[in-house]
This record gives structure tokens, C-alpha cells and sequence, in this order.
């Protein structure tokens, strides 16, 4: 990756130096330092795997975020003078190679802790096995309800918002404002897209059951939804609950407008950046998209001057120029770093794996400024879901626009 040379305004330098310093830059001189695999005095070191290659390569704009960030904390000092050491390996978005990728982390690079490996197919895969392993497993990149289960998966923590909190939100929104759609359905055929569609149906049940008319799905191994969409044209639905990941949302919203097939479209957060869908589908065909959004969109001209906006934008500048500022993955992947380090500076001199998931499951009402106001961080030794709220949102054909409150669960 190159870097460039790049001068930060004063005042957001002077915010990053702060930020630094209040992440752990200044050394804890209090008990011995303890040890686990993958950390001494000079090094801490994670993996992950990403899919820089295959079907949801749209995403592995995300590790790359992780690594221009941790180089920016080890050019401040790193974490109580420990550098971060991310070794970021590519899975293609396939568990067979999400599998064998895992278990050269923790036998051969034996890393402390396994951080944001995406997707649920992935994690689904390494789920038992790095538990048993007892590896720290966290903010995965999925919002699969089942990473939030302690008792049985101890070592596991998701991040995003619940797929199916996500999936009652849209649902409950409908009954409140469509209550005699004819919804169709198109997701993927996984645990990501079973989750989200659980979560209409917990909602949509019942006498309002018979509002779903169609439903279609799809394997990241197809070459497009052509064929689905048309399907769920012909079944007369008004509105469409579109759960995909880019690649396949950018299809849906091109192939649902080419076709003339003008329904309410819901869009899951997953597929609904500005940058990696929207713009490949044609702005002009994304015009009243609604979907759920937790954090700040850069897009949103509110957040224009917005002092973490700011600052997010002189780090993409400096630390990863190629970086599309338009895709809101590189929003999620800073934020996703911005937890870890504060998980790392909470373990002060215990960088054991132990102390890590005790420190990740200590986050109470942890406020980050690039997550949208009211929305806040919160876990808990029997609570391993850090998001669990949502605004909805409309696109207007340049930007998403919020609108409504803040839904979901309270935080504690």
C-alpha cells in the first residue's frame, strides 16, 4: 500500500494526538505485564480474514481501512508502546478457505486475538473451532443474531447491527406505513439472509403473514438475480425487501428499474453504500431507496462539517488515498479499529486472551463520534451484540437522507 505525504489541519491533528493519547499511548506502570500468544512488550498482534478476492470483494476495502488505521496508531506510539500487528488474509468470501486461513492464524502466526473476519458464511465455519481453540473472536463482520450466545460461544462477538433487528425494523415500519403491501422477498441463501428474513416474518405473522407473495433466493456462486427479480415482478408485489450482498444488490436495483418495476424497496444495510452499489447500479435508479443506518454516511451533506467527519477524512487522505471516501464500508472499518483499540488500551498491561474477551465484553455505552447521535456501544458478559439500534433512511438520489427516531433496542 502506498502512502503518501499529507499535513493535517492543527485542530485535527491536535484530535488525533488526543485520541492517541487517550487510547493508550501513555504506558501503565501498575502490576507485571502478563502475556498471552501473539503479544509481548513491543508487539500485539491480531488476524483476520477478508475477502479481498470473489463475490463480496466489495468489502475488503474494510481490511485495508484496519491496516491504514493501526499504521496510524503505531506512528503515534502504538498501544502502551506496543505495536499493532494485523495480518489481514484473503478467504474470497469461501469457509473451506475461511477455515484453513483461521487455523494458520492461531497454530502458525498465533494471534492474540481474531478481529472483524467478515461474512457469515465465513464465520459460521471457524465458529466452533476458534471457541474451542479459546481465541478471542470478535466484532465479526456479520449481524448474525447467533454470535450473540455467551453461554455456548464464550470467545465470539459480532458488531453490526442484528440482521434480525434489522429485518423487524423494516417490518414494523411497513405496518406502520404500508400495512396492505404485497412484499416480495429476495435474499441470500445463508444464515445472513435467513436471519434477516426471520426478522420480517417474527414481525410479519400472523394475519399479516399472507403480506409476503413471493419469495426468491440466490448463491453467491450465481452470476446475477436476473432471473429473481423478474420472478418477484411477476408476482404483482408493491414492495420489495432486497437482502443481498453488493455485488448482488447493485444487480437488484438496476435489473427491479430496467424492468419498470417500481415497488417500495428496502434495502438491507449491508448492500447500501453510496459508493460500492449505489453508484455501479446508476444514482438515477437508486432514487427512494429506503434502508437502516447506524453510523454517519459521508455523503450526508449534515455531516459536512461534523469535527469526526473531519478527521476521518484527513485519515483516508494521509493513510489510505485510494480509498473511496464515497463507500461507507471505510466509515464501518474505522469505526470497527477505533473499538478494537479501545478493547486493547482497557487491557493495559494483561494482553492475554482471557483479559482481551473480558475487556471486549466491558464496553458500557461506549460513545464513538462517527456512529449516528442516540446510538451508542454496549456489551455485557451475557450480551455480545454492540449494536442493537438503527434510523431509517431514504436515498434522494445523491445521498441518504435520515428520517424518523432511533429504534431498536435500548441500550442498557
Amino acid at each position: 500500500m502506498k502512502f503518501v505525504k499529507f499535513r493535517y489541519p492543527m485542530w485535527v491533528a491536535a484530535s488525533v494526538a488526543l485520541t492517541v493519547s487517550l487510547l493508550g499511548g501513555q504506558a501503565q506502570a501498575q502490576a507485571p505485564a502478563k502475556y498471552g500468544p501473539g503479544a509481548s512488550a513491543k508487539e500485539i498482534k491480531l488476524g483476520q480474514t477478508m475477502p479481498y478476492s470473489g463475490p463480496a470483494s466489495a468489502y475488503g476495502t474494510i481490511g485495508k481501512v484496519h491496516m491504514a488505521y493501526f499504521k496510524m496508531i503505531n506512528d503515534a506510539g502504538g498501544i502502551n508502546g506496543r505495536m499493532i500487528n494485523l495480518i489481514s488474509l484473503d478467504d474470497g468470501y469461501s469457509p473451506p478457505r475461511a477455515v484453513e486461513q483461521v487455523r494458520r492464524l492461531v497454530e502458525q502466526d498465533e494471534v492474540l486475538a481474531l478481529f472483524q473476519t467478515l461474512g457469515t458464511p465465513s464465520n459460521s465455519a471457524i465458529h466452533k473451532y476458534v471457541n474451542s481453540k479459546k481465541v478471542p473472536h470478535l466484532f465479526l463482520a456479520t449481524g448474525a443474531t447467533k454470535w450473540n450466545d455467551p453461554k455456548n460461544y464464550p470467545w465470539t462477538m459480532g458488531f453490526n447491527l442484528s440482521y434480525q433487528t434489522e429485518g423487524e425494523i423494516y417490518a414494523r415500519w411497513l405496518l406502520k406505513n404500508k400495512p396492505n403491501a404485497k412484499v416480495a422477498v429476495l435474499y441470500q441463501n445463508d444464515d445472513y439472509g435467513k436471519d434477516v428474513l426471520k426478522g420480517v416474518k417474527d414481525v410479519l405473522a400472523g394475519p399479516n403473514a399472507k403480506m409476503i407473495v413471493a419469495e426468491a433466493t440466490y448463491e453467491v456462486s450465481d452470476p446475477t438475480v436476473d432471473s429473481q427479480i423478474q420472478t418477484l415482478r411477476a408476482s404483482g408485489a408493491d414492495t420489495f425487501i432486497d437482502i443481498t450482498t453488493p455485488k448482488f444488490a447493485a444487480q437488484a436495483v438496476r435489473r427491479a428499474f430496467d424492468t419498470g418495476w417500481k415497488p417500495v424497496h428496502l434495502l438491507n444495510n449491508v448492500g447500501a453504500s453510496v459508493g460500492s452499489v449505489l453508484t455501479p447500479a446508476g444514482l438515477d435508479k437508486s432514487v427512494d431507496l429506503i434502508t437502516v443506518q447506524y453510523y454517519k454516511d459521508a455523503t450526508d451533506p449534515q455531516w459536512k462539517d461534523d469535527p469526526a467527519m473531519l478527521e476521518w477524512r484527513a485519515f483516508m487522505a494521509r493513510y489510505y488515498r485510494e480509498g473511496d471516501v464515497k463507500d461507507a464500508s471505510n466509515i464501518y472499518g474505522y469505526i470497527t479499529a477505533q473499538v478494537m483499540v479501545q478493547v486493547l488500551k482497557q487491557c493495559g498491561n494483561d494482553l492475554t486472551r482471557e483479559n482481551v474477551m473480558k475487556q471486549a465484553a466491558s464496553l458500557k455505552n461506549f460513545k464513538l463520534p462517527l456512529l449516528l447521535p442516540g446510538i451508542t456501544i454496549a456489551t455485557g458478559p451475557s450480551d455480545h451484540a454492540p449494536i442493537e439500534q438503527g434510523q431509517m433512511s431514504r436515498f434522494n438520489g445523491t445521498q441518504w437522507v435520515l428520517f424518523g427516531d432511533v429504534i431498536g433496542k435500548s441500550s442498557p
